[in-house]
């Protein structure tokens, strides 16, 4: 058995994750604290963070990295939303005799769904339309049409399955690429498997959804970006290092490709100085692409029970290095 002392719950920009989860199932005298912004540097995580001996992590909002983890004394349980989080050091919580527990996998549709919205957003201007009605004008941009175009898939996955099923429903000409891809159920969803090359040469939009791994850091770097139409779309919603930032912002500011939808950025939330913010072409999004209330549900729902099955002495859903 474990005595719940003092919860750390992170990042909870929104400010809801009490109403998500029925946090008064924690013993009465457990006390929890909620943060809603970023704490800051490591530094400032460590000097928020000494006091709890649970931490409930969203996503990756806040990295755990073994130089943070050794100087946390008093945690013992570490949960993070998610099966699986690669901003913490596992095997060094494991080390320092702290367990990690994840939850339920969520986001895959919310995701997908994401994706669409930047397609749309961007093929049709939605954002500068927007702004253009609010200001004054009227039909300031002349959209392009989806329909017969190509959708250029990196990753038929959970995610990239979903975005090709709407592809085929809008009536685009879809395909897929990945170093893995499954050609029988890219055949079986109705996309055409193609070489990376071909992908990025032909495309008119073009959506990323890979897991980040040392196979997949750069996937898109300056040469493969310089294969892109003249006026393809990009849009990632799965990680930022898969694509090379910089040389992306380069090729939009040269117009040597028609836009990009970003939901993930490198530095996150977007500093004040970031050049992202003036970016031309880009529809950007702030790493929305799991925070919908259903997946919401299921994090903090899960959270919590993996507190109270911790605090019971028989830790559940424990992640492995």
């Amino acid at each position: 058995m474990f005595e719940i002392r003092r919860v750390a719950i992170l990042d909870d920009y929104q400010g809801v994750a009490r109403q998500y989860a029925d946090w008064n199932a924690l013993p009465e005298d457990a006390r929890i604290t909620v943060f809603t912004e970023p704490l800051g540097d490591p530094d400032d995580v460590i000097a928020a963070l000494r006091p709890f001996d649970v931490i409930v992590a969203m996503r990756e909002r806040t990295a755990f990295p073994a130089a943070i983890i050794s100087r946390l004394p008093n945690l013992q349980l570490l949960v993070t939303t998610g099966p699986a989080n690669a901003a913490i050091d596992v095997a060094a919580a494991r080390q320092r005799g702290i367990v990690v527990s994840g939850t339920r996998g969520a986001g895959l549709t919310s995701t997908a769904e994401l994706t669409w919205g930047l397609i749309h957003a961007l093929a049709r201007s939605v954002p500068a339309e927007d702004r253009g009605v609010r200001e004054g004008t009227w039909q300031r941009t002349v959209g392009r049409d989806l329909h017969g175009a190509r959708l250029g898939v990196i990753g038929l996955g959970g995610v990239g399955t979903r975005v090709a099923r709407v592809g085929l429903a809008f009536g685009m000409d879809v395909v897929a690429w990945s170093s893995n891809l499954d050609n029988v159920h890219a055949q079986a969803v109705g996309v055409t498997p193609v070489g990376k090359e071909e992908l990025l040469t032909t495309s008119d939009v073009v959506t990323v959804h890979l897991k980040l791994s040392a196979r997949t850091a750069g996937l898109l770097g300056r040469d493969e970006l310089a294969l892109l139409r003249p006026d393809a779309l990009l849009v990632n919603t799965s990680r930022s290092a898969v694509v090379d930032e910089e040389a992306l912002l380069a090729a939009l500011h040269a117009g040597a490709i028609g836009g990009a939808g970003l939901d993930v950025h490198s530095i996150e939330p977007l500093p004040a100085d970031s050049p992202w913010r003036t970016s031309p072409r880009t529809v950007l999004t702030p790493h929305l692409g799991y925070v919908t209330e259903g997946a919401y549900k299921i994090f903090y729902s899960d959270a919590l029970e993996d507190i109270l099955a911790y605090g019971a002495g028989a830790p559940i859903r424990v992640v492995e290095p």
